[in-house]
């Protein structure tokens, strides 16, 4: 910020800074009375930001969470269903791979002809998926496809290995490392200098977003963050992970852990240290590949103190962006009872939505259900939209403002 306060031109990066504090105060009236219920009863919508979020997402909100049939009856049912039924849209997609400072890669995705048909300002989002998600997963399509109705640029972020992105270094990713967010988010705001940036993230990688927000605070250059079907207590998450039916989620995401892994398994040979590869490359659990791998790549003693020291529960306290978290009160993967709801209830800057049901990544409910896009889309773009109504009403005057501070 003094940077900005003493320059004649500053830094665009710290003025969309800036930009964004103002606006968002300027959005907010602490002394709003206490409001008329504006959602349904049927949702649970908390979160110290709800004065100031909630009234522009009521016409989503007011109508009851209805689930559709015989599908949403069941939480397992629901996650299945729309992890192997759910339509996969087509949208052509144009890679970028971005070399990272300790020479690993990522894969950017952009919506292929943006460039040629949306101008350089339009807002710009960027997805996070869930573990070992990519570009190729449905509900990453359905979101790609709403936000480019609305005329937004839109970025998958697929995390090393993810989607098939290349692997360079013998280093995957987990839930909170963050170098690769940050580089990828200062990247796409070096390519579009006059956009405003917003993050939207499925399961890890919401924590994975939410951790970031925190670490980057005040000086966060997102205007806005979306948290959906986020696990937050990683400990909590992996208590469940064991029990019932949730083997057979465990099972299936430490197959996908061992096909990545399987594909790039000659970077790890004569690797040494804490590791211990044969355990990551045959193993039947999550648990066994954060254990063999994830936990020694990034310095923890054990894989309880990674998922503790990772969990984003403890960072919504730090948050001082807007952020909507959507979660489903049934999700069998993120369970209800991790949501940090009292520090999202002290943080003006959050809101949380929870639906009765939903599953995990599923919400097959609303007007596109059974096959089309999850319920949690239209209300995702709606908020980010009045974030960037706030930014765009506030921002041009705010930024000739800046200019004209002088020592």
């Amino acid at each position: 910020m003094a940077r900005l306060a003493f320059a004649s031109s500053p830094p665009l990066a710290s003025a969309r800074t800036l930009r964004r504090h103002f606006s968002i105060l300027a959005a907010a009236d602490p002394k709003t009375s206490k409001m008329p219920r504006l959602h349904h009863a049927s949702l649970e919508v908390i979160g110290g930001g709800t004065d100031r979020f909630l009234p522009p997402l009521k016409d989503s909100l007011s109508k009851p969470y209805a689930a559709f049939p015989l599908i949403g009856f069941n939480r397992h049912a629901e996650t299945i269903y729309a992890a192997f039924y759910r339509s996969v849209p087509f949208v052509r997609l144009r890679r970028e791979c971005l070399r990272t400072k300790d020479n690993g890669s990522v894969a950017l995705d952009w919506v292929a002809g943006d460039d040629s048909c949306l101008p350089p300002e339009s807002p710009i989002l960027i997805l996070l998926p869930g573990l070992t998600g990519g570009s190729q997963d449905s509900y990453v399509r359905h979101m790609l496809l709403q936000a480019r109705s609305k005329k937004w640029r839109c970025v998958v972020f697929n995390s090393r290995g993810c989607g098939d992105s290349p692997v360079t270094t013998p280093q995957f990713y987990s839930a909170s490392f963050l170098g690769d967010i940050s580089e990828v988010i200062a990247h796409v705001g070096d390519r579009f200098p006059r956009a405003n940036l917003y993050a939207a993230g499925w399961s890890l990688g919401g924590n994975i977003l939410v951790n970031y927000l925190a670490q980057e605070s005040h000086n966060c250059t997102l205007s806005a963050a979306v948290s959906l079907c986020n696990p937050f207590d990683l400990v909590i998450a992996d208590e469940d992970f064991h029990k019932g039916f949730n083997n057979v989620y465990d099972k299936a995401l430490s197959r996908s852990l061992r096909r990545i892994f399987s594909k790039h398994s000659l970077l790890f040979e004569d690797i040494g240290g804490g590791f211990n590869i044969p355990m990551a490359a045959n193993a039947d659990t999550v648990r066994d590949f954060d254990e063999g791998l994830t936990r020694v790549s990034f310095g923890f003693k054990t894989v309880d103190e990674y998922y503790s020291k990772s969990s984003s529960s403890k960072a919504i306290k730090h948050v001082r962006i807007p952020l909507l978290c959507i979660q489903a009160a049934n999700d069998p993967i993120a369970p209800d009872r991790g949501i940090p709801r009292e520090d999202i209830k002290a943080n003006p800057n959050c809101m949380l939505i929870v639906t009765p049901r939903g599953g995990h990544l599923g919400w097959v409910a609303g007007e596109r259900a059974p096959n089309g896009a999850p319920w949690t889309d239209p209300v995702v773009m709606e908020f980010l939209q009045h974030v960037e109504s706030c930014e765009t009403i506030n921002g041009d005057r705010l930024l000739e403002d800046v200019h004209q501070i002088q020592v």
